[in-house]
């Protein structure tokens, strides 16, 4: 039987406790002689309890969420502590989580700060030294930290259920926001190092740069190469051209980057077209409009935020009435539209609206991060009034960055990104990108852009494609919910095996609340997409998934639609 073993030794212990709580006299008139097995310590049989309980399947339900040891590495440790990876805590806890120097595990939920030392029997908790069961450990190249701990001071409840091997902790905190009222991410190691774009028009691949960079921090201290992300592109602009975000998300996406600054140095004119992506980004979250409470979240939960400001100063040195030099402060009010992009890197709540030239209803200001070298600001960094008219208008979040062997192909003929929409002016539509594996693989995964909030999605395989009649024959292989806008790479529930040469299609169903045109798509909209390549790949999109039209017939245009593949 499935729970036999479990059962067995739990019944054992159970016994033993019984026998060893009687006391002489407890019945009858004679004595009872101490159980043996009561004696052993905990040492024996915390080993043999943890055993059964890692040997069968083992839930974590942390806010309603459900984990397993099937997709999961936690386990439950010889003294009877669930062990959970560091790696899912900021999902499954909302929480910001850290490691730094490998050695130093800090932990920051509402007001609550938690640090772990490796090893160590002591976490200081809001400053305080208490006292663990369970060290923050390193096994098999991945760190570990007990659930009973963390629930115990981030204000979560926790039980154990034994009938279902499962552990349960819900936050009971009282506090409606999961962020403090300040936070700057340079006390805490995580803002990237300021740099100076000089005299060209780059600040917005600084931005992005400088957000993931910051998205990657304390662990990993990189730096990425603007030069090759403004040069090797699938835009016309120069590096006096200027550029916004879109196209630092298109570069990011296609894995034409990034790549590290000292494989190809910013500002000398040259750029290295054969050097080949670093990491592989492969989500991109666009926060909504000024919705400055999940502004705040991304930069508690990932790092520096992307966004756009309009700047109306010219240079470090330059004036303007919107800045006040004494404070680095700066707050525009007007209709002038974004023409700087910068980092989003912290805010503070209480900072006064005195600190600005203009006059204000109230205090609060965002934390930025600025491309103008270390000069300006406060070390390149000045404040941003929430009352400015664009700061917090346009985001971007990096929220998924992960190692290039990650996958074997990508598929995508949308080089220049998500440039317009296509649809049938509602909601939902159909699209189907078509493409030739190279040999014998696995699909495994597929990208594409959400072009709102909310967006729902269904993801589709079409094995051996031959005309769009063959669009019928999907194959189910994914479905969810978007909350934001961005770009996103879904995995399968199930590989896709595919014979070398044989011509597939992705299948996307979107509906995108309040569109009318839910399918991004790259077309020659401006100068910037002018040389845009709209011949190296075939599309479809229809309105119900029944009846398809090559996307030819409806607009010059390619469905933003990748396919990742593994070798088979």
């Amino acid at each position: 039987m499935k729970y036999s073993k479990r059962y067995i030794v739990f019944g054992v212990l159970v016994a033993a406790m019984l026998i060893f709580k009687l006391e002489p006299g407890a019945s009858g008139s004679g004595t009872v002689e101490n159980f043996r097995g009561a004696n052993l310590q905990a040492a024996t049989w915390n080993p043999l309890i943890a055993s059964s309980v890692n040997d069968n399947l083992l839930s974590l339900v942390i806010d309603n969420k459900e984990y397993t040891n099937e997709n999961h590495t936690f386990y439950m440790d010889d003294q009877l502590n669930i062990m959970v990876p560091v790696n899912i805590l900021r999902d499954a806890l909302n929480c910001s989580a850290h490691v730094y120097d490998g050695k130093r595990l800090l932990v920051e939920k509402h007001a609550n700060e938690v640090e772990f030392s490796l090893g160590a029997s002591e976490a200081k908790v809001n400053g305080t030294r208490e006292v663990i069961v369970s060290p923050f450990i390193r096994k098999d190249d991945t760190y570990y930290v007990s659930l009973n701990d963390l629930a115990n001071y981030l204000d979560y409840s926790y039980s154990w259920d034994i009938q279902e091997n499962q552990a349960s902790a819900m936050d009971t905190s009282d506090s409606a926001t999961i962020i403090p009222t300040r936070y700057d991410l340079r006390e805490k190691g995580r803002a990237a190092a300021v740099r100076n774009q000089g005299t060209f028009g780059t600040c917005w691949a600084f931005a992005a740069l400088g957000a993931l960079e910051s998205s990657l921090l304390p662990e990993e201290k990189l730096q990425f190469s603007v030069d090759h992300m403004t040069m090797n592109n699938g835009f016309t602009l120069t590096q006096d051209d200027g550029g916004e975000y879109t196209m630092g998300m298109a570069y990011l996406a296609a894995w034409e980057g990034p790549v590290y600054e000292a494989d190809d140095p910013y500002g000398d004119n040259k750029t290295n077209p054969d050097l080949t992506a670093v990491k592989h980004v492969q989500e991109m979250q666009i926060i909504d409009g000024k919705d400055y409470e999940k502004i705040k979240e991304s930069v508690f939960l990932y790092g520096g935020v992307q966004t756009s400001i309009y700047n109306g100063l010219r240079s470090s040195q330059s004036k303007s009435p919107y800045y006040n030099q004494k404070t680095n402060s700066y707050c525009y009010i007007g209709t002038e539209k974004p023409n700087h992009d910068v980092v989003i890197i912290g805010w503070d709540d209480s900072y006064s609206k005195e600190n600005f030239n203009v006059d204000l209803e109230g205090d609060g200001a965002f934390i930025c991060q600025n491309s103008w070298g270390d000069t300006f600001g406060e070390d390149g960094v000045f404040y941003i009034s929430y009352y400015d008219t664009n700061i917090g208008t346009h985001n971007v979040v990096y929220t998924k960055i992960e190692e290039p062997g990650n996958y074997d192909h990508i598929y995508q003929s949308d080089l220049c990104g998500w440039v317009g929409q296509l649809g049938y002016n509602k909601d939902s539509a159909y699209g189907a990108n078509v493409y030739t594996t190279s040999q014998e693989e696995e699909l495994v995964a597929a990208g594409f852009y959400a072009i709102g909030k909310d967006s729902q999605y269904e993801l589709y395989v079409v094995r051996n494609f031959e005309d769009a009649g063959s669009l019928t024959q999907r194959i189910p292989v994914a479905s969810g919910k978007l909350s934001n806008a961005g770009y996103y790479t879904v995995d399968f529930n199930q590989a896709i095996s595919l014979d070398a040469g044989e011509r597939y299609a992705i299948v996307l169903h979107m509906i995108t609340p309040g569109s009318v045109h839910p399918m991004a798509i790259e077309y020659a909209a401006d100068e910037a997409t002018a040389d845009v390549i709209l011949d190296d790949g075939e599309s479809y999109i229809s309105t119900n998934g029944a009846r398809w039209d090559s996307v030819d017939t409806v607009e010059e245009c390619n469905l933003c639609i990748k396919a990742f593949s593994k070798n088979r």
